[in-house]
């Protein structure tokens, strides 16, 4: 029976890298760890055989990757069949429920995978799949914990490979407004509240936070809380928030909570005054960045915010960015960086799919994608010169400087929470209420569902 995400793939891919020309011809950019592949391409014969990958990728998101793949099929002889959609998540449990699932699937979040293995529609990846991790990728135990899933049997197995990742604990500026402010990066929490009371002090205005955003109004507020949440707690404590193992209006929450309102409910800390917070689109947020004189100085967003940026805006003179930083009173917790990213599972073991997870291994394999456009990486031996511009790689070194890596929560918290209550919570929270109202209703929401049978509690 023929995949029905694949069809259009199976058109498209008529030939393998063999009769095209690779981006990067092998050996010639010394950027790029050549002898990762040949010492690949000497190990893997597999002249003739396809693999299937099914994955969220589409428009330049999946040209690029086929800029990669072709690597492995130029070393192989293999045909990679890659189809992307914006239906992922509906069709692969559809495709897998029927039987009739691509050898590999690339999930946008854990928990679909996790549910998946959960059912035995996933293969566990080989046991050295976790150590490997542990050792290669920057807070490696972070990512071996994001992808280790209780199997059919109830016991756990690791059933994902990490690859493609976006950071969100980044704040952007203006070097130039920083210059003719005379102000400096902060690198720690405690400096980046007296910057934000400095800057109203010189009669500017610090922040643009808007959390509007159509049906999904909220969200940004929940990226601030997480981010918080791991500068006041330790990731135990933000593991167990995710998975209901404390309740939502504990104090430890309830404290990241107001530690986004020290910023966001502050008249002279926001551009349009803490009431203009809720219904200020995210989206146009960062026009005050730019505006002249400045209506705002700083903006905590994820990486994609740049695509509403005003046109030709340079990264590094128009705009740069720094990390979130963490709190200098709190030095045990580190670096800890939130973000979020795909994960390449098996759903299909085949010879050919576990190579191509091999291939997903070597230090080519992400810096083919990193010297193109959209692509991070945690991999420690990747180089960071091959990242194709320098906006990519300083977000590059923030994750492989990281100590700890958390998935974004409301992308890991049941749908009727992360992509509902949550957002309204917060919402409702900036409107007025206390932390505590508003991550009680939240917290209500939660035990009604889990009682009722509506989500797992």
């Amino acid at each position: 029976m023929r995949h029905p995400l694949l069809s259009a793939a199976l058109i498209l891919a008529a030939g393998t890298a063999q009769a095209q020309d690779l981006l990067f011809p092998p050996g010639e950019d010394a950027r790029f760890n050549w002898a990762s592949y040949e010492a690949f391409k000497t190990g893997h014969d597999l002249s003739g055989q396809s693999v299937t990958i099914a994955g969220p990728w589409t428009a330049e998101d999946e040209v690029t990757f086929r800029r990669v793949f072709e690597y492995f099929e130029a070393a192989t002889g293999a045909t990679v069949n890659y189809a992307g959609s914006d239906s992922f998540e509906q069709q692969i449990v559809i495709d897998t429920s029927a039987g009739s699932p691509p050898d590999i699937a690339v999930f946008p979040q854990p928990g679909l995978a996790r549910g998946l293995a959960a059912q035995g529609k996933l293969t566990p990846l080989p046991e050295d799949t976790g150590p490997w991790l542990r050792e290669n990728y920057a807070a490696g135990d972070s990512w071996v914990e994001l992808v280790t899933f209780p199997g059919p049997d109830g016991q756990p197995h690791v059933y994902g490979l990490p690859y493609k990742i976006d950071v969100k604990s980044l704040v952007f500026y203006s070097p130039e407004n920083f210059a003719a402010m005379g102000y400096e990066v902060p690198r720690t929490m405690e400096d980046l509240k007296t910057l934000t009371e400095r800057i109203v002090a010189d009669g500017g205005t610090p922040w643009c936070i808007g959390l509007g955003a159509g049906s999904a109004t909220g969200w940004p507020a929940t990226d601030w809380v997480e981010d918080l949440m791991l500068r006041v707690n330790t990731p135990e404590v933000y593991d167990q928030w995710v998975t209901h193992q404390i309740p939502f209006d504990d104090p430890r929450v309830l404290a990241a909570i107001e530690e986004f309102g020290w910023f966001a409910k502050t008249d002279a800390f926001v551009d349009g005054g803490a009431g203009g917070v809720g219904w200020i689109d995210h989206r146009d947020s960062p026009t005050g960045l730019f505006a002249i004189p400045p209506r705002c100085f700083l903006m905590h967003q994820a990486s994609f915010i740049g695509s509403f940026f005003p046109p030709g805006t340079e990264f590094g003179s128009d705009v740069d960015f720094f990390y979130m930083p963490p709190y200098a009173s709190r030095p045990e917790l580190g670096q800890p960086v939130l973000g979020a990213g795909t994960t390449f599972s098996l759903t299909r073991d085949t010879p050919v799919a576990q190579a191509f997870l091999e291939f997903l291994r070597i230090p080519l394999a992400h810096e083919v994608w990193m010297a193109q456009t959209g692509f991070l990486t945690p991999l420690k031996s990747a180089n960071l010169d091959a990242y194709g511009d320098p906006t990519l790689r300083g977000m590059g070194e923030i994750l492989v400087n990281a100590d700890t890596f958390r998935f974004d929560a409301s992308d890991l918290m049941p749908g009727a929470i992360g992509a509902a209550a949550f957002w309204t919570g917060m919402i409702d929270y900036v409107a007025g209420d206390t932390a505590a109202e508003a991550a009680g209703m939240i917290e209500q929401t939660w035990d009604s569902l889990a009682r009722t049978g509506g989500i797992d509690g």
